[in-house]
């Protein structure tokens, strides 16, 4: 007995389970800190003003956000007045206002246009900001990237000091999509302008003046035949108007919540 006794002895190795299992544990706290500091930043964004929008609906209605009557009336050139003798707006600075935003566009994002990632283009009527959608969406989504939220905010700061009408059009390629939430390229293409229409009205331009177009794989302006041209296909186009009450006269928009077909444009100058 006494010899069995004096074989026993200590286990002084048993703080390793412990210290295992501590580990283990400051591991996986590591590995959720990490997930919670990436999450994407545009379904977050849009998470949070989904659920601001619920709870906070009946003071957003009494209380709506003044957009058009901060800026002083200096600082709006587009600003059409009304004309009495025919009850119609005449505009004679319109013109210069889509040049103001033309050459704005330029000097703020000249390394885009450099790139031939956004294209300006410009006649007396329009003016066409083309953003590839590379800058905005990953691929098969509508749910804009990180990066898109800084784009549109520059040019949402460019834009609201001005009235014209924008149209907001979404393109794709001709590669199908079939999936629940896009189950043609048309709700895709549509659900991507609304998204930047979103943006853009986060990013304090009115309501009122964005429409929301989706044509789909319908108006390619180069062969879907290579990636290069599927590339050049997928797009976002801001359509700028010369017109302040252009829903109102015989030509412009057309009655365009969600998707329509369209029609051709004419080629554009580039200014």
């Amino acid at each position: 007995m006494r010899r069995r006794r004096q074989e026993e002895h200590e286990n002084h190795e048993r703080w390793l389970v412990s210290y295992a299992d501590f580990i283990t544990l400051l591991f996986a706290f590591f590995v959720v800190m990490y997930s919670i500091s990436s999450l994407n930043e545009g379904k977050y964004k849009i998470l949070s003003e989904t659920l601001t929008g619920i709870f906070n609906e009946p003071s957003r209605s009494t209380k709506p956000i003044p957009v058009g009557d901060q800026v002083p009336r200096s600082a709006t050139p587009a600003i059409e007045q009304n004309n009495p003798a025919t009850g119609t707006s005449s505009d004679p600075s319109g013109e210069n206002a889509l040049e103001q935003i033309a050459d704005s566009m330029q000097a703020a994002f000249g390394d885009l246009i450099g790139s031939d990632q956004m294209t300006i283009r410009g006649t007396e009527t329009w003016l066409e900001v083309e953003l590839n959608s590379n800058l905005l969406f990953p691929s098969g989504d509508a749910i804009p990237s990180d990066s898109a939220f800084n784009l549109i905010a520059k040019v949402a700061k460019i834009l609201a000091p001005y009235r014209n009408p924008v149209q907001v059009e979404g393109f794709t390629d001709n590669l199908p999509i079939h999936t629940a939430q896009y189950p043609t390229n048309w709700e895709l293409s549509a659900a991507r302008s609304a998204s930047i229409v979103r943006l853009l009205i986060g990013d304090g331009v009115a309501p009122e003046r964005l429409a929301v177009v989706g044509y789909g794989s319908y108006q390619p302006v180069a062969s879907n035949a290579t990636p290069e041209g599927r590339a050049r296909n997928r797009r976002v186009v801001l359509l700028i108007s010369r017109h302040v009450d252009i829903r109102r006269g015989s030509s412009g928009f057309q009655n365009t919540s969600s998707v329509e077909s369209g029609t051709q444009r004419a080629p554009a100058s580039v200014k």
